[in-house]
């Protein structure tokens, strides 16, 4: 790829800021339990520059518990409509596997559906997104949050994600979303060793030939942590901001990030280097 591709690409990125609702999330948990600390957050990340701010109210670390659809809504409605309210023109993305939590969302404000399951734990998920003409996320997973590091395997991890990934897009497509609309992940950490995050990302290029639009989530995960030797997930940053450049310069669409300032950083500072 050339310098002038590079640098566009970099230009080109839009970012997703997290702002889990949750007391368990693998990096953020319990920092937001409140509305108020909720639109604190939301704030410094506009203010930063993010183009999209991510709301869950259930952790999908791994080896995490599932949550009734009741505790989910009362955690993310209340601050999607605060957000919506305060931000009337940022994207709003509900990140749910639930298909009652992502149509309450969407109705309360919320613009696209972060599904980590690729609609596959909720059958009328892909309904839902074409009944409110919404973007959705389709992520790879193997297994479970529960179960999905239990030694997951593969014989060729970048062809049979993309080819889910391609079958899941075109069931979407079937289901009357619009192809601009769907977002592929391929999920890094979800039911993923080590080696295969780090496979997937130096193969973007067989994801991106799909024709959709690719969102890649590294942010503080523990594949960083094991390849860097930190333990504390909130000490991360400086090396996600790596793989966040290498995600952008080599066709990621979306990366999904918790730290937006410093990720806006790194993006300009490497764009200006290509400059």
């Amino acid at each position: 790829m050339d310098i002038k591709r590079l640098r566009e690409n970099l230009s080109a990125v839009r970012v997703m800021g997290v702002l889990n609702i949750t007391p368990d999330s693998f990096s953020d948990g319990g920092l937001h339990l409140d509305v108020s600390s909720s639109l604190t957050t939301a704030h410094e990340m506009v203010d930063a520059g993010a183009h999209i701010i991510d709301i869950g109210g259930e952790s999908t670390r791994p080896g995490a518990e599932s949550i009734s659809k009741e505790k989910e809504l009362s955690r993310t409605i209340p601050v999607i409509q605060s957000v919506r309210k305060i931000f009337p023109d940022i994207i709003i993305s509900i990140d749910t596997y639930k298909s009652d939590v992502a149509r309450k969302a969407l109705r309360s404000g919320a613009d696209w559906i972060n599904d980590i399951s690729g609609g596959t734990f909720s059958p009328d998920m892909f309904d839902v997104a074409a009944r409110y003409d919404a973007h959705i996320i389709i992520s790879h997973i193997k297994g479970t949050p529960k179960d999905m590091q239990k030694n997951p395997h593969y014989d060729d991890v970048v062809g049979e994600i993309c080819g889910w990934l391609a079958h899941r897009a075109e069931i979407a497509e079937k289901n009357g979303i619009h192809r601009e609309k769907i977002i592929i992940d391929p999920g890094i950490g979800f039911g993923k060793k080590y080696e295969d995050n780090i496979t997937i990302l130096k193969n973007l290029d067989k994801f991106k030939s799909l024709g959709y639009k690719l969102l890649l989530g590294t942010s503080r995960k523990s594949f960083i942590g094991y390849y860097t030797g930190e333990t504390d997930a909130s000490l991360r940053d400086p090396a996600s901001y790596i793989t966040f450049v290498w995600a952008a310069a080599f066709g990621a669409d979306f990366i999904r990030v918790h730290n937006v300032s410093g990720t806006m950083q790194a993006l300009k500072m490497s764009a200006t280097l290509l400059n």
